[in-house]
């Protein structure tokens, strides 16, 4: 399989360059937050939001400023939504490294996401970079109300299909979507491209999603056993909505019932993951997952072929055979 290294060829430049100015986005005469900020940018990701950006930005026309301005914009507000996310699941951990608030508490973690947060809106504020603004702001919202839909839906355990799909891609194909409309308004596309690219980025989120559900399928390789955390969290993913609506009413009882109640015993958990198996819960989302995919390929073939349309499709592929 292709390595991110690789995919990051024809921007990889950029990407350097991109990590002081975000470096440098972060900086405060707080003595506090600049040893926080220093953490933050050591535990970094695969750093997949810049190299949609800077992909989708050289796929539509030039690198320039306004690119590393809006690639700063995101990374500066998705970090600030984490570091919260990390506070109200009361998470220690975050990519293997501590969280924000397990080393600092809460307190200092929620001040910090402020602080990016509004880091985020003055540099698009100083620079004039409305437009900028108003997408990665809509992509915010977005990501909120997924999640407070997902929190609500939870309750009663009867998400159906197509609000699934509606949680998703507020939840996570909003950010995607947002880092590929970016890259394309940071060079100044016309409104069509700009749609065209958006929607690029939802197929993609959808997809990456839906790969992270099927994560919870497959064996721990610590453990031999599926991780079963959504299970633990009572979220519901495809491949349990798709059990539940296909199996009989006293099994859907059943299913429910470990879901709200035995959520914490290895047992149960097990039990279910093999009926979700069975009932073809795990081909049904991988088949959806694949079909959101090649919508996601189709749409950039309509894109002059160039080194940058190649890695965006690489990097699509990445997102839903990727291992972790």
């Amino acid at each position: 399989m292709i390595t991110l290294d690789e995919i990051k060829s024809p921007i990889a430049q950029h990407i350097d360059e991109f990590e002081k100015h975000f470096r440098s986005s972060m900086k405060s005469p707080v003595p506090l937050i600049n040893t926080i900020t220093r953490y933050i940018i050591k535990r970094k990701g695969k750093q997949m939001r810049p190299m949609f950006v800077f992909l989708s930005a050289q796929v539509c026309g030039e690198v320039n400023q306004s690119t590393y301005h809006a690639a700063s914009l995101i990374e500066l507000l998705h970090t600030a939504t984490l570091i919260h996310d990390d506070v109200v699941d009361d998470s220690n951990e975050r990519r293997g490294f501590f969280s924000l608030n397990a080393l600092w508490k809460n307190k200092i973690a929620v001040l910090i996401g402020d602080f990016l947060l509004s880091k985020g809106l003055l540099l698009a504020l100083e620079n004039d970079e409305f437009q900028l603004l108003k997408i990665v702001s809509n992509a915010t919202r977005e990501m909120s109300e997924g999640e407070l839909l997902q929190i609500e839906k939870a309750r009663h355990l009867d998400i159906e299909e197509p609000v699934y799909f509606e949680i998703i891609r507020k939840k996570t194909a909003s950010l995607i979507a947002s880092c590929c409309a970016a890259g394309a308004e940071s060079v100044k596309a016309d409104k069509e491209t700009l749609t065209k690219m958006h929607q690029f980025g939802e197929y993609v989120g959808i997809a990456f999603q839906i790969k992270d559900d099927l994560f919870d399928y497959e064996k721990n390789l610590n453990t031999g056993k599926p991780h079963g955390i959504d299970i633990k969290e009572k979220k519901m993913t495809l491949p349990l909505i798709y059990m539940l609506n296909n199996v009989s009413w006293a099994e859907k009882r059943m299913a429910k019932n470990i879901v709200r109640n035995h959520n914490d015993e290895p047992g149960k958990v097990a039990e279910l993951i093999r009926k979700v198996n069975e009932s073809g819960g795990i081909e049904y989302a991988t088949g959806k997952m694949i079909e959101y995919r090649q919508k996601a390929l189709d749409l950039l073939l309509s894109f002059p072929e160039s080194p940058s349309r190649t890695a965006l499709e690489q990097l699509v592929i990445f997102t839903t055979e990727r291992k972790h």
